[in-house]
Parts: structure tokens; C-alpha cells; sequence
């Protein structure tokens, strides 16, 4: 494979990522405007957040299944496919349970796109700057999780309806899935399909599927490296989700900032999170995964825990505001994690299920943290997100506790 394919792929799995995070959080700018809208509670706008994610998490696993042993961009190309109607019907919503329905539309989207990623950044990149791939593809993703909160910001600065900001975001998922299909034209067929050698004996079928998917579970439950990591991604996603929906609340009820200056608040904070990701990366790399996450997770409990005093003067807010995108910082670290504990023919299934970790979060954490704001406040719910990331730096303790140096290692330089 030539490096420029390497950097061809590279540059559209991020823009991939970027589509994907911009359909995730779709909703989470708007959750007191749709609950007015729909005449539903917070709590159930947090259930329709949650809802793609509970669609992930059932289909992580099938959908690594078909990029180990099938095709890794045939999965990418359905998923902006299916992501992008779901936008669009999400766009077109005259009712709470359409809202519903198109949003698990969505999630089919969202369900596909780490299980065909990782496989494609693993073979387009060298070890040796496997950690700055995979920060590229987080600061895509990054970028995409602002984009509904700028389109929102925008639209309401503008005196339009949510409905624009997001069909706005349909039409960018179906442009770039037009281009991913002119792309993927011209990729070689190793990059696209896994090499037969790394392949499964036998290739699964969909009646073998659940079975496969069993085994997976009993393999995960003795591999502790990846069942670590899959439970340090299902806490981190519980924060990350709680920041992610429910600043623009702790701004407005708590700090008592208007509406459309939340959502581009949290807009420049998903910024500057991307940005942390890729220092991360490249931090990642140099110095090797744990320091990298330690980092990360306790500047994230400093910051949550700050702002959930609910006493931070303006010029504070606005200092410590964009770095509640610390909990970025420490993603390549655990991507790269992931890689070094899976063996080449298992990418795509482990890093599928590390990603179930991330969408069990993301299911029942928008929900729940809306239930605790209705019973405590937000400032109770920041104030677990602290207690959050104190418990990921004992994770990451116990999940590197046994690893081989190999695995926590810098990566070696072109001179090893």
C-alpha cells in the first residue's frame, strides 16, 4: 500500500468519524427545545439521546463481524447511508414517537462506523505513527460533536426553526457519503476487504452470527486487557455524555447564560477538545499510553469538579469552560491500548467491543443524569462526572496492572 492511500484513508475514516459524531449527538443542543416542542420532560429527551446508542450496542458486534470476515468500507458506506436518513427523518419529526423511530434509524448508522475505522486506520498506518492516526480520527470526531451545537447557535441566532440546523446536518452526511463512495472506488482491494490469511476459517453467515457473538462475549470474559478497556470506555461515556447534553444546562440554569451562547460555548469547548486529542495523539506516541491517560482524567475530575460549584465567576467560566474536553485528551491512548492487545485478525471485533462499552454509556446516560437533574440539579450531576473520572484512573490502573511492556510502551521510532 503506498503512503498516499495510508493518507488517503486516514483522511476520510476522520471525516467519517466527523459525520458520525455531528448524527450522535444530534439532539443533545436541543433537549429544552424539543421537550417544549414535543411536551415531554427532560428525561424523555434523554431516553431518545440514548435510544442510537441502545442501537450500537446490538449491533457492534454483527457489524465487526461482517468488517473481519467481509468488507470493512461495505460497512462504512451503509452506515452514512442509514445515518443520513435518519438525520433527515429526525429533520421531518411532526411527533415525540417519529422522533423516536428516527432516531433508531440513526443509530444503524452510527453502529457501523468504529467496527470498519479501526480495521482501516490499523492497515493504512505504521506502528510508529498509529497513535497520530488514531488522533486524527478523534479530532474528526471531536469536530463533528461541536458542529450540531454551532448549526443550533447559528440557527438560533438567525431566529430559525432546530429543523434547519439539523436537515442542515443531513445534507453535509449526504454529500460526504457520495463522495466516501467515489473514494472507496479507487482504494486498493486490501485495503477494502481483511487479507484471507487474518481471516476466520470458517466466514460467518448471519445464522452463525449470534453464536460467533457468544464466543466473543466468553473470549472477552478472559481477555482482560480489552474487558478492562471496555469497561474504562463505558464510564468514560457516561461522563463524556453527561458533559456532552447537559453543559448547555448547567450554563443557562446554573450560570444563567442565554440559550444560543450556551450551544456556542460548548461548540468552542468540543474545539478545543479536539484539539486536546490530537496532543494527545502525539503525546501518545512519545511517552506511551498510561501517563497520557492518568493525564487526562484528572484534569477532567479538577474541571467537572469546579464547575459544579456553581461559583465560578464569568471570566472563570470561560477559562475553565473549554477544558470539561480534557476527557478527550486520553482517547488515542486507549485506542492505541485496544490495538496492542488485539491481535491483527481480531481488530475489528475488540475495538467493536469496546465501542459496546461506549454505547452502553451513551444509552443510559443521558436518561439517567436527566433523571438526577430533575430530582438534584445539574450541579449534582457535574459533580458525578468528577467522581467518574477519579474511578477511570483506578481502571486504568487495574487494566495495565498484568500488560507486557510492549503493550505500554512508546512506539517504537523509524530508528528502532
Amino acid at each position: 500500500m503506498s503512503r498516499e492511500q495510508g493518507r488517503r484513508v486516514v483522511a476520510l475514516v476522520s471525516g467519517s468519524h466527523f459525520v458520525n459524531h455531528a448524527f450522535m449527538v444530534l439532539l443533545a443542543p436541543l433537549v429544552g427545545v424539543l421537550a417544549a416542542r414535543f411536551d415531554v420532560g427532560i428525561a424523555a429527551i434523554g431516553l431518545a439521546i440514548g435510544v442510537p446508542q441502545a442501537v450500537v450496542l446490538l449491533l457492534q458486534l454483527p457489524f465487526g463481524y461482517v468488517s473481519d470476515g467481509h468488507s470493512r468500507t461495505l460497512v462504512l458506506l451503509a452506515s452514512l447511508v442509514f445515518g443520513t436518513v435518519g438525520a433527515a427523518a429526525t429533520a421531518l419529526a411532526p411527533s415525540y414517537e417519529w422522533l423516536l423511530a428516527a432516531q433508531v434509524v440513526l443509530g444503524v448508522g452510527v453502529a457501523g462506523h468504529h467496527p470498519a475505522h479501526y480495521p482501516l486506520l490499523a492497515v493504512a498506518s505504521p506502528d510508529e505513527s498509529r497513535g497520530r492516526a488514531y488522533s486524527a480520527h478523534a479530532f474528526g470526531g471531536e469536530a463533528g460533536l461541536a458542529a450540531p451545537y454551532a448549526a443550533v447557535g447559528v440557527t438560533s441566532a438567525l431566529s430559525l426553526s432546530w429543523r434547519y440546523a439539523v436537515g442542515a446536518l443531513a445534507v453535509v452526511g449526504l454529500a460526504y457519503t457520495l463522495l466516501t463512495f467515489v473514494v472507496v472506488r479507487g482504494l486498493d482491494g486490501g485495503i477494502k476487504r481483511p487479507d484471507p490469511a487474518d481471516r476466520a476459517t470458517e466466514r460467518p453467515t448471519l445464522r452463525s452470527i449470534p453464536g460467533r457473538v457468544a464466543a466473543t462475549g466468553r473470549a472477552l470474559a478472559s481477555s482482560t486487557g480489552i474487558l478492562g478497556l471496555t469497561v474504562l470506555a463505558f464510564v468514560t461515556s457516561a461522563a463524556a455524555w453527561c458533559i456532552r447534553t447537559y453543559t448547555p444546562q448547567l450554563l443557562t440554569a446554573g450560570y444563567g447564560v442565554a440559550d444560543g451562547t450556551a450551544n456556542l460555548l460548548v461548540s468552542a469547548m468540543l474545539v478545543v477538545g479536539a484539539g486536546l486529542i490530537v496532543f494527545g495523539g502525539s503525546m501518545t506516541d512519545r511517552v506511551g499510553p498510561p501517563a497520557v491517560a492518568y493525564g487526562g482524567y484528572t484534569a477532567l475530575a479538577v474541571v467537572a469538579a469546579a464547575l459544579a460549584t456553581l461559583s465560578l465567576p464569568l471570566a472563570g467560566l470561560v477559562l475553565v469552560l473549554p477544558f470539561s474536553g480534557t476527557i478527550s485528551l486520553s482517547r488515542p491512548a486507549r485506542s492505541t491500548l485496544a490495538d496492542r492487545f488485539s491481535a491483527r485478525s481480531d481488530l475489528g471485533k475488540n475495538f467493536a467491543l469496546v465501542t459496546v462499552g461506549i454505547s452502553l454509556g451513551g444509552a443510559l446516560a443521558p436518561p439517567a443524569f436527566g433523571y438526577l437533574i430533575d430530582a438534584a440539579g445539574v450541579a449534582a450531576a457535574f459533580g458525578v462526572v468528577a467522581g467518574i473520572a477519579l474511578l477511570c484512573l483506578v481502571l486504568v490502573r487495574l487494566t495495565l496492572r498484568t500488560a507486557p511492556p510492549s503493550v505500554t510502551a512508546p512506539a517504537p521510532t523509524a530508528d528502532d
